[in-house]
């Protein structure tokens, strides 16, 4: 009776078994794919963009923003790297014995049940069929044991003990490959952390003010992190994410970005990017100077430096800011990108924080005819305009007017967060370009005096046109023509439905909303055209004027909700480019990679060599002939052996074809 297991055999039969194999590597295969759907190492705030608030903070438990340095993904690793280890450990000993035996003690009743068997007799004596039989499994490649008894001798012969290569190269392989990528995991950041040794950044502040904390030193084992080098400049750092975070990890050199060089389609879409780069390290005798492009790194002491994209490097622009209210004065200001600039008012302190500038903008625009075609709209200046309280919202201007359906704007896009999309503000161009009409017409609109000068004027022509004669009446026109331009010009259209909506009944706003908007557009227009006399315009307006008086009001209805006080129109430009480097240290990669040529090697051997065995069993008669016994056996791919064993059937009937007397076969002919 057996004993059972004890706790210690249990484990590693459960350590060792294949199901437990398999289902680790599903689980990692899974969540391979998804880092690799998934983009990895983003900046928090993305994910929350994309995927809101709710899932954000499920995927963000799940630790799927990294999840090859998720602490379940380094644990399923490590426990598969243990269980193949059980699993090859467990099995190698019953591998190498049968390697070893070439199992001569076989028995006469069990080689006439195997499948493929065939017996013959032969006038040959026993020694000289032996000895036949030897030479025949010789030449097939076979390495060859007999064993003599008191009547028999058995020759046994086998090959394609490399098909058990194969599994040792096989799960070997899967060791090395799991260890590898544990060699260039962030677990060593991850325990230094839940040390308390190392603490991410989370603060978007100059390198040189990154806490010790928070840095990582040149020597560390493995890294890969990004930076951004402009022109000119140099760097020995690099920003390595990690979370909501990141650590600045030093170089053991410093790259300059000597030139940077980018191609164009026709479109204004990126065709291919390269940096001259030069390395500066106390090691060289001189600098070392390489251009890389995408795909071709520079690979300088196992730090592995890559084209990984572009973007500004500082551009220099002028930027003129025309203010929407009279408290407020035009600007000039001659800044950097990613620099800040503090702006002055009468009443209220601003921040100009510039973000970014692009030269080239490839949006879906709208023809003349009504199709939709992608146009390159020119240079754009991101930027955000933050007030004394804190609050921010994120503007996207665009330098050159843009053609909508035959009349031209400059646009600029507004939003309050990076979850939001772009709400856009068209301001038309004026007859000689630029925005100083529009910009006149609305200070005209907040000209008290000139307001109720026009209004007097209209009021009165109106009224003799219909032979009204009032002071009473007169004065209340003027007064609501007044009011309700300075409440237009200041609240939009918003703002008079707001004061329809308290000052009259509810039956009864539809009818005061109609003689608003009339006693408005009275106003209005008479003002414009004071505003085309200003400019020494003594014609009747055309119709290409009253077009851009109604383009007018329709960007003035929207001044209110546009959060900033000023319209900034970027004037000119220098651009300065940086390119974006992806820079690495990964140890592991060469482990990984000979895991994988073990890996398919084993593989290979696995599927495409077949270990065979052959047995010749020779007996004496007692007329001095012999009696032959041929069987065979494989451990793969049957249908092949089939073929073989008949050949091998035939090379010994070929062998022995002077001296058979008879012969019989079965499961072979």
């Amino acid at each position: 009776m057996k004993s059972a297991p004890t706790a210690s055999t249990r484990l590693i039969n459960f350590l060792g078994s294949m199901n437990l194999a398999i289902s680790l590597l599903v689980v990692l295969a899974v969540a391979s794919v998804i880092g690799t759907i998934l983009k990895q190492n983003q900046p928090y705030t993305d994910y929350q963009i994309k995927f809101g608030p709710f899932w954000f903070d499920i995927f963000k438990s799940l630790g799927l923003y990294d999840v090859y340095s998720a602490l379940w993904f380094l644990g399923i690793l490590g426990f598969l790297v243990i269980s193949i280890t059980t699993c090859v450990g467990r099995n190698t000993p019953g591998i190498l014995r049968e390697l070893r035996h070439f199992r001569e003690n076989v028995q006469e009743k069990s080689l006439r049940a195997m499948k493929h068997q065939a017996s013959m007799d032969t006038t040959m004596p026993a020694g000289e069929a032996q000895s036949m039989a030897q030479r025949i499994l010789s030449s097939q490649g076979f390495k060859t044991r007999q064993k003599t008894a008191d009547d028999h001798t058995v020759v046994a012969g086998m090959k394609g003990g490399a098909n058990h290569w194969g599994y040792w190269l096989t799960h070997l392989g899967i060791i090395v490959i799991c260890l590898g990528g544990l060699m260039d995991s962030r677990l060593p950041l991850m325990v230094a952390e839940w040390q308390g040794k190392l603490k991410p950044e989370t603060r978007n502040i100059p390198a040189s003010e990154i806490p010790t904390i928070s840095q990582l030193p040149a020597s560390s084992f493995s890294y890969r992190g990004s930076v951004d080098i402009p022109e000119g400049s140099r760097a020995n750092i690099i920003f390595q994410p990690m979370r909501d975070g990141y650590y600045v990890q030093y170089l053991p050199f410093e790259v300059e970005v000597k030139d940077f060089r980018v191609e164009h389609y026709s479109t204004g879409m990126p065709k291919s990017f390269e940096s001259d780069l030069i390395i500066h390290d106390k090691d060289l005798p001189a600098p070392m100077e390489k251009t890389i492009s995408v795909n071709h790194p520079l690979i300088y002491k196992d730090v592995a430096i890559y084209q990984a994209n572009f973007g500004d490097g500082g551009s220099e622009v002028k930027l003129r800011l025309h203010p929407f209210s009279a408290q407020y004065a035009t600007q000039d200001i001659e800044g950097k990108v990613f620099q800040d600039y503090n702006l002055s008012s009468s009443t209220q302190q601003y921040k100009l924080e510039l973000n970014d500038f692009r030269p080239f903008n490839i949006n879906d625009m709208e023809q003349a005819d009504g199709k939709i075609k992608k146009q390159n709209i020119g240079p754009s200046i991101t930027f955000k305009l933050r007030d004394a309280t804190g609050q921010a919202m994120e503007y996207q201007n665009y330098m050159n007017p843009v053609s909508i359906k035959g009349q031209n704007y400059y646009i600029s896009g507004v939003r309050g967060s990076p979850a939001e999309p772009f709400r856009y503000l068209h301001i038309p161009v004026g007859p000689k370009g630029g925005v100083d009409r529009f910009m006149k017409f609305l200070a005209n609109m907040q000209n008290l005096d000139l307001v109720r000068k026009s209004a007097i004027e209209t009021t009165r022509s109106s009224m003799q046109q219909t032979a009204i004669n009032s002071a009473e009446v007169e004065n209340q026109v003027v007064e609501s023509m007044v009011r309700l331009t300075s409440l237009f010009a200041s609240k939009g259209s918003e703002g008079i439905m707001q004061e329809i909506t308290e000052r009259f009944p509810e039956d009864k706003r539809e009818g005061a909303s109609e003689a608003f908007m009339k006693v408005l557009n009275a106003g209005l227009r008479a003002l414009y055209e004071e505003t085309l006399r200003q400019e020494g315009v003594s014609t009747a307006p055309t119709e290409a004027d009253w077009a851009f008086f109604d383009d007018s009001l329709l960007a003035i209805d929207k001044i209110s909700a546009y959060g900033s006080p000023w319209f900034v129109q970027l004037s000119s430009f220098k651009q300065i480019e940086a390119s974006g480097l992806q820079i690495t240290r990964s140890p592991g990669k060469d482990v990984v990679y000979f895991g994988s040529v073990m890996l398919i090697v084993g593989v290979f051997l696995l599927f495409y060599v077949a270990q065979r065995r052959i047995w010749v069993w020779v007996r004496p008669q007692e007329n001095g002939q012999s009696e032959i016994i041929v069987a065979g056996s494989a451990n793969r791919n049957q249908p092949e052996f089939d073929r073989y064993f008949k050949r091998l059937h035939a090379t010994f009937r070929q062998a022995m074809a002077r001296e058979v007397k008879d012969v019989s076969s079965t499961g072979s002919d």
